[in-house]
């Protein structure tokens, strides 16, 4: 199944995307109303809640006195993390158990408002963040919900800012306008990405970069870099013993192909080769490449590595699984680290990419053309990494 993690802070109305996603066929799993389904009279979570806190917490129909227990635990770390080990383990086995009953072709959405503090863009395929101005986020709080401004205020303060939601999402909805606006981006957004995603997904069928065009710098290359590799770690657990960016997009103000490349070290290469390495690979969205089991070595020697691509159809990227420590690994750090010192070495790269790519339209020509520039520039690579060194 495809997993898209949706959040947005209070305010911005996400649920209206949520419902719309429902309507086009997503199966949406609402952590605040799971959050409440566990607190219900008769559960376990509030017989707990009752004993920890008192019974001025429960009225005597048996119904959670959420402001409350609110004002007991707002300002009181103690008494919220005792909370949170009342209700979190309910509130995560009842959302693996709706995991877990969706089909496996199924598209499932988890409507979760803390993705962002809680770290989990990871468990993702794919993450959404609604982004609405604060001003109208507090007028909606006031006029929709009845919150006071200053509470409205100090509610979305608490929260993760939009600088980090944008950092840890996708895809990013503008919900400042209209809900005609909205209802067409999530349906473009639909056609376009999620379910193409989700039918690559169970085909493994690797997105593949179209041309070998070269884009101007993007700053938000990197923080793309970071949320793909924080999918691949949550993946493999203890399995990887490093993730880096590498490649050009890994080098500021550098023109590239708009494909990410990454690195992942494990202690072994029959590691990568295990079955279970890649079905999970796969599984979250990285798909094993067929035919590639080598680099091309600069020392005349094998450089072995496993490769594995995207099939997000939003987002190219090349999996480089290496041994840390090899030969391989640590040119691919190098080269990277260098391009990053060296200005100049960096503006040669570049003018070197924009006339191959000119030559050669097609990516993999291209690719084959690049290590040429490269093994003209090895003595240069050498001699920085000598210098560092020394």
């Amino acid at each position: 199944m495809l997993r898209v993690g949706l959040t947005g802070g209070i305010g911005s109305w996400k649920s209206s995307v949520a419902a719309r996603l429902a309507g086009l066929g997503a199966v949406v799993i609402d952590a605040d109303r799971i959050a409440r389904e566990v607190v219900e009279p008769g559960m376990p979570s509030l017989t707990a809640i009752r004993e920890r806190f008192g019974p001025s917490v429960v009225s005597d129909d048996g119904i959670l006195d959420r402001a409350g227990l609110g004002r007991i635990v707002f300002g009181d770390r103690a008494a919220l993390r005792d909370l949170e080990a009342i209700t979190h383990p309910a509130i995560w086995a009842r959302t693996a158990e709706l995991f877990a009953a969706a089909p496996d072709d199924a598209i499932v959405v988890h409507d979760m408002p803390l993705l962002v503090e809680a770290g989990m863009t990871g468990e993702y395929h794919l993450v959404l963040a609604v982004l609405t101005d604060t001003e109208t986020r507090v007028q909606r709080l006031v006029e929709h919900r009845g919150i006071p401004e200053d509470d409205a205020r100090q509610r979305i303060a608490a929260q993760a800012d939009d600088d980090a939601r944008r950092a840890a999402a996708d895809v990013l909805l503008d919900n400042n306008g209209s809900p005609e606006d909205l209802t067409i981006a999530v349906d473009a957004l639909w056609q376009s990405r999620i379910v193409p995603f989700g039918e690559a997904l169970r085909s493994g069928t690797r997105s593949r970069a179209a041309t070998s065009a070269q884009s101007p710098p993007d700053p938000t290359w990197p923080a793309q870099a970071a949320r793909l590799l924080a999918r691949i770690g949550h993946a493999l657990g203890d399995r990887v013993v490093a993730l880096e960016h590498i490649g050009s997009t890994a080098v500021p103000d550098l023109p590239a192909k708009d494909v990410i490349d990454l690195q992942v070290g494990v202690r072994d290469l029959t590691e990568a080769d295990g079955a279970a390495f890649v079905a999970d690979l796969a599984s979250a969205g990285f798909v094993r490449v067929p035919g590639v089991d080598h680099d091309n070595a600069k020392d005349g020697g094998t450089w072995p590595k496993r490769l594995h691509g995207s099939v997000d159809p939003g987002r190219v990227a090349h999996v480089h699984v290496r041994a840390v420590g090899s030969p391989g690994w640590d040119w691919a750090i190098d080269v990277r680290d260098w391009l990053r010192a060296d200005p100049e070495a960096r503006d040669a790269y570049a003018a070197a990419k924009a006339a191959l790519a000119a030559r050669h339209t097609d990516s993999g020509d291209y690719a084959d053309a690049k290590e040429a520039w490269f093994d003209g520039a090895d003595d240069r690579l050498r001699t920085w990494r000598a210098a560092r060194q020394s």
